[in-house]
């Protein structure tokens, strides 16, 4: 069973391309069908897990062996593994389903169906193994597939960019994850998790000089594996490569940034818990930077008009969430996030398809509005997903996120303080940024030209249904496993696969600290409908008058801007001077162009001497007579 989970989308992603030639349905059910085996069975492996604490590794081959290094293709069940199994399978299915009726009209659906399973099986080799190279195999392999599915729609030179941006981005992040499972080999002698986590309090004491300066063994491997999370998950600095993955259709978006390769640097964090539990000073800078990306990618989403960049920013800001509250310890909390993101922000994405579809791929919402009776499942579902994020009472956000803080605050530390009060004000921004999209789009008034309010229609059955299974989701996944996965018995459940785990007592939780989440996120609803839907001119009003912060926000804090001036332009400018000065300048002068232009000259000087006339060739006979005598005389 457990072969089938992880091999059944390579086999749909293999057949699903290749069988294009045999019906031009075959490869989306084909694909659809297997992922769908794959999530039921994940189902029933998690299920198995609660109940039976069954778990075990499944040793597939040995990979490499040379010499002291061994790397095994493994299956490895335990219960993170089976915990991300179920996302990945599940929110992929769901999005299998959902391209088929998204992508009806695509000519080249089959290809994409294929990707997207490609995209699956990577991730799931990447969540069951047992290793740092089988990890990195599959960490790679969702890159490479996020390049080809950003980029499907290779004939618009927006979505070449943002697939060359991606891949470049999170190959910085890649280099850092590669280092730091080198030097994990090198002083461990194993890339195995288990002995590599077993023998880490031995080397707490062991120091390193880098870059002339002392650092703990320790930290600087946690500092390299942070960095290739902070790359794979769009942290603050390495995020830039996010809102522009939003050319790509949104299936990918949903399927990128929801629950797969957007969480795989939060899962590594998780999976190597044992290693940062011994360097205060490395969660201290993964608690810091997701404090950042919090605030800084609610604090964007604010003015952004694009209905897909606004959820993009969200799901940025989320994993802040998430990895600031593992920097505080709390890595049970911070996947219970995961969990309950996967669902809500899967809905929001496929939502937000559902109203592009409506309005003929339009994706501003200035140019949307008073449509909820025009969309009525859409607006009922996107309604979940958005009381869902902003943590509403009782829906499965308000378990996870409120969870977060309140463990900030028991870490009782100077930077589990700052935690609490970013997680409480991004709480704030998270409900404003979502009820502004929610009404923009299905109230007031009717704001685009180009299609009439009768010509919007609601999307078919294949779309409507994954948004249904994902509402469901939204709505009670928090409820349902709060005390399994953070409760009080919440240790039975993870065992040995997240060190140092802790429960949230909530007797020593004040009063203030519970409800005033809850109260900022409902009544930010009301006052949304009012500024943005009653009396938009006070805001433009405020617009005008903080203009140059607006434009900050706007243009994303300039970091792109930053970017281009530090790294981009000199990088064009030093290619530049190499291209022109070097490869025109030298190689090419001097070399095959310069060649054949010697020989052009020789032959144009050589072509005079047949003129036809004999004592030109008399002269010719008589030079070369005379080289032949000089040659003789000197030899």
């Amino acid at each position: 069973m457990e072969y089938a989970i992880v091999f059944l989308p390579l086999i749909g992603s293999i057949l699903g391309y290749v069988g294009r030639s045999i019906n031009k349905f075959f490869s989306e059910i084909f694909t659809s069908l297997l992922v769908s085996i794959s999530g039921i069975l994940s189902i029933i492996v998690f299920w198995n897990g609660i109940q039976f604490n069954n778990y075990y590794n499944y040793k597939v081959f040995e990979w490499i062996s040379s010499g002291n290094f061994v790397a095994n293709w493994s299956i490895n069940i335990d219960p993170l593994s089976s915990l991300m199994l179920v996302v990945v399978t599940f929110v992929s299915a769901l999005v299998h389903i959902y391209s088929i009726g998204y992508m009806s009209n695509d000519p080249h659906k089959p290809r994409f169906m294929s990707y997207l399973s490609l995209f699956t099986f990577s991730m799931l080799v990447l969540v069951v193994s047992d290793n740092f190279l089988q990890l990195f195999f599959g960490w790679e392999g969702v890159g490479l597939c996020s390049y080809l599915l950003i980029g499907f729609w290779y004939k618009k030179e927006t979505a070449n960019d943002a697939a060359i941006k991606a891949f470049i981005v999170n190959r910085i992040g890649d280099f850092g994850l590669a280092i730091g499972i080198f030097l994990i080999f090198f002083f461990f002698g194993s890339i195995k998790f288990e002995e590599v986590f077993q023998a880490a309090p031995e080397f707490i004491e062991t120091k390193l000089l880098f870059f002339g300066f002392e650092l703990s063994l320790i930290t600087l491997i946690c500092l390299f594996l942070f960095i290739g999370a902070m790359g794979k998950s769009a942290q603050f600095l390495l995020h830039t490569w996010l809102p522009d993955a939003m050319e790509g259709p949104t299936p990918v978006s949903a399927l990128i940034h929801a629950a797969t390769m957007v969480t795989a640097g939060v899962f590594l964090v998780v999976r190597c818990s044992p290693l940062f539990e011994f360097s205060q000073v490395a969660l201290n800078i993964v608690a810091i930077v997701g404090m950042i990306t919090a605030i800084f990618a609610a604090s964007v989403a604010l003015v952004q008009n694009d209905i897909k960049k606004i959820v993009a920013y969200s799901t940025c800001s989320q994993l802040g969430y998430m990895f600031f509250a593992a920097g505080v310890g709390a890595y049970h909390v911070a996947i219970f996030h995961l969990f309950t993101h996967a669902f809500f922000k899967a809905l929001l994405f496929l939502g937000s398809g559902s109203v592009i579809h409506a309005f003929n791929d339009e994706q501003d919402i200035r140019n949307m509005g008073g449509v909820r009776k025009k969309l009525p499942f859409t607006y009922a579902f996107m309604m979940i997903g958005t009381l869902a994020l902003t943590g509403f009472p009782f829906l499965s956000g308000f378990y996870s996120k409120d969870a977060i803080i309140e463990f900030a605050y028991l870490s009782n530390s100077p930077l589990g303080n700052y935690t609490v009060v970013i997680g409480i004000f991004t709480a704030f921004l998270t409900s404003i940024y979502s009820w502004r999209l929610f009404f923009k789009i299905f109230h007031g008034s009717y704001n685009n030209k180009n299609i009439t309010i009768e010509e919007t229609h609601e999307s078919p059955l294949t779309m409507l249904v994954p948004l249904c299974f994902l509402g469901v989701g939204a709505l009670f996944s928090g409820f349902f496993f709060k005390e399994i996965f953070i409760g009080h018995n919440s240790n039975d459940f993870w065992q040995t696969s997240i060190f140092f785990i802790n429960e949230i007592k909530h007797d020593h939780i004040p009063l203030w600290l519970l409800l005033i989440t809850p109260i900022l996120v409902v009544s930010v609803i009301p006052l949304s409908f009012y500024y943005y839907i009653l009396n938009t001119k006070t805001l433009e009003e405020l617009k005008n008058t903080t203009l140059p912060f607006y434009n900050f926000l706007l243009n994303k804090w300039y970091i792109d801007e930053l970017y281009n001036s530090l790294f981009i332009k000199p990088t064009k400018k030093i290619g530049s001077f190499f291209w022109i000065k070097g490869d025109i300048g030298t190689i090419d002068k001097f070399g095959p162009d310069g060649i054949s232009k010697l020989i052009k000259i020789i032959s144009n000087r050589a072509g005079r001497f047949q003129s036809g006339f004999i004592y030109d060739y008399a002269f010719v006979m008589l030079i070369g007579l005379s080289i032949i005598l000089t040659y003789l005389i000197l030899n």
